[in-house]
């Protein structure tokens, strides 16, 4: 079969949809081909198993949270300080805010690894090197923080996240101001 990667993204982008709408008990191939609206069996022709379709996904989760080049370069051009810190920051909770449904995909994998080895085993790996690449990032750019900042910010950020995706403890107060309090509590 020749490879598609349009509609691989495609299946994929459907995949997230049904995660983030159904949850980890609802991702089945069937599940993806009905929501892509695609002839059955289709799915399971691009990802044979469902760890497959999970390895998919987490794939399709990079691509689409991958930052702007556009907006990395004008940070990058910019003295390190902490303000630009909190913007780096105030970018990665854009991208994962605006990418809601990818974002809620992404925590339904995370609760779906501590029922499914395979799966933590994907996730383990997927986080650890997107941590390793922040902290390279992060002292290649001369920021302030090391790899302990940078964890725990990875830790308050997934904590905003599930706030503000679900049931906001204070929904009147702008992320903006909630991350520039985290800088300032956080970093040395």
């Amino acid at each position: 079969m020749v490879r598609n990667d349009e509609r691989r993204q495609a299946l994929a982008d459907a995949g997230l949809t049904v995660l983030a709408n159904q949850g980890a008990r609802g991702l089945t191939h069937r599940a993806v081909d009905r929501e892509a609206g695609v002839p059955a069996g289709t799915t399971s022709n691009y990802f044979r198993s469902r760890d497959a379709l999970v390895a998919g996904l987490v794939e399709r989760i990079g691509e689409r949270l991958t930052p702007d080049e556009t907006v990395l370069a004008g940070l990058s051009a910019r003295k390190p300080s902490r303000e630009l810190f909190a913007d780096y920051l105030r970018d990665i909770v854009r991208r994962l805010t605006e990418n809601r449904e990818v974002t809620v995909a992404l925590f339904e994998l995370r609760l779906e690894s501590t029922r499914n080895p395979e799966v933590a085993a994907m996730m383990s790996d997927w986080g650890r090197t997107g941590f390793e690449a922040d902290v390279a990032y992060n002292s290649a750019a001369g920021l302030p923080g090391g790899a302990r900042e940078i964890a725990l910010f990875h830790y308050a950020v997934d904590g905003l996240l599930l706030d503000r995706l679900t049931t906001p403890l204070m929904p009147d107060t702008p992320t903006d101001e909630i991350v520039d309090a985290l800088v300032a509590g956080l970093l040395p």
